[in-house]
């Protein structure tokens, strides 16, 4: 087996927020073959489509009561997939089942002003487009141009209306208000671990205290902005493929005695399907990393109407 080693550090973090027995699940779960799932794209097909074009292809697939839209894939690759017309047309979208969440969490309304702050490669500003029905006024913000390039690719595959701001999200003007916002924060990246795939020497590079500090800091200004441009009584989402509680939980509790929010509990039509992890607040959702999901983590935050800070 090929598999690389965790770093001793990530091991110590882990076992000292979930103890040893949640701490060996985890790595488990790092361990795992992650099945193949992508979501429909309702914009472009609808579902029966998609379902048609599997069986006619003799691909099997298992459906997820939380979504409609989304799909495991039982018998073949990723790469068989993407040689489907139904991908090549957009017509439906692979994506990870953790990272379709957020989007949903949100409950994006149509003729809202809605701000993704990070949002390349896209697929969840295409997620957000599609449950709209591009009825929403959609911003994406992304600072990279090669990423934003790539993001611009994939909103127009998908057929998603949605204006791109080449821009850091940390210095968007505060002059802009939004009715919702989903900033799917850069993080560690320590839910997504495939210890299979990834390299042992990018795993000590990612996790080390340094680094882990360094990118909580940017969480946290990025958080706070968040909620400046969120106008008062709205809500955001707050969301990373960490299940470090120090990108997560310690974030908003950090943040919570800066700034007039609340966190909103998460009600999901089929949450006790999704493999949970514990967390230092209750109304928070941690996924655990396993075969069929990564390791992800959504709060649901809500700016009260008496908050000082944003646009009246």
């Amino acid at each position: 087996m090929n598999n690389a080693k965790l770093p001793p550090f990530l091991i110590q973090k882990l076992e000292k927020q979930y103890g040893k027995e949640v701490t060996s699940n985890i790595i488990q779960g790092y361990q795992a073959k992650r099945k193949t799932t992508f979501r429909v794209n309702n914009l472009k097909a609808k579902t029966s489509e998609v379902l048609e074009i599997l069986e006619k292809n003799n691909i099997s697939y298992k459906t997820i009561t939380w979504s409609k839209e989304a799909f495991i894939i039982e018998n073949v690759t990723e790469k068989e997939i993407r040689n489907l017309s139904i991908y090549q047309e957009g017509k439906i979208y692979l994506q990870s089942l953790s990272s379709m969440l957020p989007p949903l969490v949100l409950e994006p309304k149509e003729g809202n002003d809605i701000l993704d702050m990070a949002a390349a490669p896209g697929g969840k500003t295409t997620q957000i487009a599609a449950i709209t029905n591009n009825k929403a006024n959609i911003t994406a913000c992304e600072m990279n141009k090669i990423r934003a390039e790539r993001l611009k690719y994939n909103l127009e595959k998908q057929g998603a209306k949605v204006y791109v701001m080449l821009q850091d999200a940390r210095n968007i003007d505060d002059f802009f208000s939004f009715d919702q916002i989903l900033l799917d924060a850069p993080c560690s990246g320590s839910g997504t671990i495939l210890l299979a795939k990834n390299e042992e020497k990018e795993l000590e590079r990612n996790f080390t205290n340094e680094r882990i500090q360094k990118i909580a800091k940017t969480q946290k200004t990025l958080l706070k902005k968040a909620i400046r441009l969120l106008k008062p009584g709205k809500e955001m989402i707050y969301s990373t493929c960490s299940i470090l509680a120090s990108e997560n939980e310690e974030v908003i509790q950090e943040i919570q005695k800066e700034e007039n929010i609340e966190i909103v509990p998460i009600n999901l039509k089929g949450i006790e399907e999704i493999p949970l992890l514990p967390t230092k607040i209750p109304e928070v959702l941690c996924v655990a990393p396993t075969q069929l999901y990564e390791g992800f983590f959504i709060a649901k935050i809500r700016k009260n109407a008496h908050s000082g800070t944003g646009t009246k």
